[in-house]
């Protein structure tokens, strides 16, 4: 026995529509774990004294892992359990904020486009990301192409 899907289908996209995630804090620790999985240890992640010394103050979060952590979030949202497919492309990834251990982060995911595909059991949908801190400030934000399943028949 399979568990019910709670995710969204293609069909249940709307354009316009915006989709709210939960919300994480980024800790020194997700910071630390980060460096660790990818090897990464440039100073501006790792090393406090240097941090003191560049225009942010203290370590700030590489972009990748907060990128990794809204993915999280959008899973945990439930619109992918079950439905989403593939993520197809992503456009203009930008760093427009640093996120600094202790920022609240979430995403606001605003459906811009749905296509069809060639196969009538798929479908593209397409979003503006926006990953905001807990003053609403823009973080990161970008455009992605995913691919969902269409509902059954």
């Amino acid at each position: 026995m399979t568990a019910p899907v709670r995710g969204k289908y293609w069909e249940d996209f709307e354009v316009g529509e915006t989709i709210y995630t939960p919300k994480r804090t980024v800790t020194s620790t997700d910071i630390v774990n980060f460096a660790c999985l990818t090897g990464d240890f440039n100073e501006v992640h790792t090393n406090w004294e240097y941090c003191k010394e560049t225009q942010f103050g203290e370590p700030i979060a590489h972009g990748p892992l907060v990128y990794s952590i809204v993915g999280g979030l959008q899973y945990a949202s439930g619109i992918n359990d079950g439905t989403l497919i593939a993520l197809l492309q992503i456009d203009g990834w930008r760093m427009l904020k640093p996120v600094f251990h202790g920022d609240t982060i979430h995403a606001e995911l605003t459906v811009v486009a749905k296509n069809e595909t060639s196969k009538p059991d798929k479908g593209v949908v397409s979003m503006k990301r926006e990953f905001k801190n807990q003053k609403g400030e823009t973080v990161q934000e970008m455009d992605v192409k995913m691919l969902y399943k269409r509902r059954p028949s």
